[in-house]
């Protein structure tokens, strides 16, 4: 996988919607516009819900990636820039 540059880095595998969507959108509030951030989270409803909330709240999604592509189903990280 190609290294990403972020400016945060967030791994809430050990959270459960909403709080997974809770705690993305705190470090997206702290950020300034146009910082960026590494999320690590489960696959399902984190991995439906986190992405799309923070789209429609303005930001952008930059990718959308499994960590390990041999392991289907398994953990994500999303790259996001704050807008």
């Amino acid at each position: 996988m190609a290294t990403f540059e972020s400016d945060y880095f967030l791994d809430i595998t050990s959270h459960v919607c909403p709080l997974t969507f809770v705690r993305a959108k705190l470090l997206i509030e702290r950020m300034a516009p146009g910082q960026t951030a590494e999320i690590r989270l489960n696959p399902g409803e984190p991995l439906e819900n986190v992405p799309r909330s923070l789209a429609e709240l303005g930001h952008t999604i930059l990718a959308v990636v499994a960590e390990d592509p041999a392991v289907p189903g398994g953990v994500h990280l999303v790259r996001v820039r704050k807008e």
